[in-house]
């Protein structure tokens, strides 16, 4: 990575997994800060296990995670948000039985302050006017489109400076993917540094600013965006092959 570019987040050696069994080997990423950067690499690569590893939902047996230079590494994810970080997983994440004010709400109890939450709700549904549409709507009806929405209006309740998001198009259309993708784009032009995990890497890659190669819980590539799309050995990946990993012979 440059060493002119502000990196806000930063991992060396990385060390993680589920229980006895080690998914990541020593992962060292920079994520530059107010950027869009996109983690790309085939099934069972780690990509899911990092995000899980950065916002202490995972252990990290070995190895240090800073943002603005503070170790971060074992705080649990209550702490982590406190810090700035929220995360989006993987999947539909909403209470579908409640309206979308309700599911906001929610999303701010660790506020514990419910002016200060309304006020940043107001924020929420400028940042989201379909949300605002469709506040006092059951969650479980809106479209899939909407209820992604409403899972970054959540997120983006607590103010975060650094956004985890984990494959934001899964189970889309291509219209509301690219509906998602724009809303990415507004929200990094707004100053959150955003890292997403996203199937669809060709388009992924086209929009972002930097771009991550995971291999077999290891780094294979980093880059702009624009290199890691054009290397000459990326296609051979998602056709089955694989990226050499430093290391692994």
């Amino acid at each position: 990575m440059d060493n002119n570019i502000d990196i806000i987040l930063k991992t060396k050696g990385l060390v993680s997994g589920y229980g006895h069994t080690t998914i990541l080997h020593g992962i060292d990423i920079e994520v530059p800060r107010e950027a869009l950067t996109t983690v790309i690499g085939p099934n069972g690569a780690g990509k899911s296990t990092l995000f899980k590893a950065l916002f202490g939902m995972l252990a990290i047996s070995e190895g240090l995670v800073t943002l603005d230079d503070k170790d971060i590494t074992h705080l649990s994810p209550m702490k982590k948000l406190q810090h700035g970080i929220a995360y989006v997983p993987q999947g539909r994440n909403i209470f579908p039985e409640l309206s979308v004010e309700h599911n906001l709400e929610l999303g701010g109890v660790s506020l514990r302050d419910l002016k200060e939450t309304r006020q940043r709700m107001e924020k929420v549904y400028e940042q989201f006017p379909i949300l605002k549409d469709r506040r006092r709507t059951q969650a479980g009806t809106l479209s899939g489109g909407e209820q992604k929405m409403l899972e970054f209006g959540r997120a983006m309740l607590l103010d975060p400076k650094f956004l985890l998001i984990d494959e934001p198009s899964i189970g889309l259309s291509p219209v509301l993917v690219q509906q998602i993708f724009d809303l990415l784009l507004e929200l990094r032009d707004k100053g959150v540094t955003i890292l997403m995990i996203e199937q669809n890497a060709r388009q992924a890659l086209g929009i972002s600013d930097y771009g991550v190669v995971l291999q077999q819980g290891r780094l294979a590539l980093d880059g702009t965006a624009h290199e890691v799309l054009n290397h000459p050995e990326i296609g051979h990946l998602f056709l089955g092959g694989a990226v050499h990993v430093a290391g692994t012979e």
